[in-house]
């Protein structure tokens, strides 16, 4: 019997097409260390119009953005999933509203960050991501509960880096300009005395990464996929 038939079905909420599809890879490629050659967990996804997300997010409805992660929720339910995930750290603002109606439980990503973090001895992270997320409390919340610190960008920063990621990054396109510009930001983190940074964007692995970034990075999509696999091979 193949030893992947032993693992827990995982369930992935999507939102954005290439955090959904980086986490699904992260997934399936290091599946192998834990079931063997071509092996990894059974995984599920379900995705609603990134533009009804877009649409509750422009006008601050989180109980609307809730009710798409509970809709797809209770289709990976009844698909067989045993636990759920959502690479899109934005949406996570929606938990409070979600977590008591859900069918199953959740890994989440900012908690997951912040164990890695403390993990790794880290003591001030930079927040980076939309505007929606670094503004609000996801990770300073996680962090701080980690015993960490943390940095946000400034307004401007936040603006701009947000305009990144939706206008470029979610439709997979990767610029040296936007390149040059997150490094400038992080960079800027540092000097305030960040010795990380949360990639807290699930599309900002597509552009930077330990090799290029001016602070080590904690990449909260693979991250995620990870914890994902752990608990999907656990016995």
């Amino acid at each position: 019997m193949p030893r992947g038939i032993m693992s827990h079905p995982i369930g992935i909420v999507g939102c954005s097409a290439e955090g959904a599809a980086l986490c699904y890879r992260t997934i399936c490629a290091e599946g192998e260390a834990e079931l063997g050659p071509h092996g990894h967990p059974e995984v599920l996804l379900h995705g609603h119009s990134l533009a009804n997300y877009v649409a509750c997010l422009n006008v601050g409805d989180w109980s609307g953005v809730g009710a798409l992660m509970l809709s797809s929720a209770e289709k990976l339910a009844a698909a067989g999933a045993a636990f759920l995930i959502c690479p899109d750290n934005t949406i996570h603002q929606a938990m409070p509203w979600v977590l008591p109606r859900s069918p199953l439980p959740w890994l989440d990503i900012a908690e997951v960050v912040a164990t890695e973090a403390k993990r790794r001895g880290y003591q001030r992270l930079g927040i980076t991501g939309t505007h929606w997320l670094v503004a609000s409390e996801v990770y300073p919340r996680a962090l701080g509960a980690c015993g960490l610190g943390h940095h946000r960008p400034s307004e401007a920063e936040q603006i701009e880096i947000g305009r990144i990621i939706m206008d470029e990054l979610v439709r997979g396109i990767v610029t040296p300009k936007a390149l040059a510009y997150c490094q400038g930001v992080i960079t800027r983190m540092a000097e305030a005395g960040c010795d990380a940074v949360v990639l807290g964007c699930t599309e900002l692995p597509l552009l930077l990464d330990d090799r290029n970034s001016p602070l080590r990075t904690l990449d909260s999509t693979r991250l995620l996929a990870r914890a994902a696999l752990r608990r999907a091979c656990a016995r």
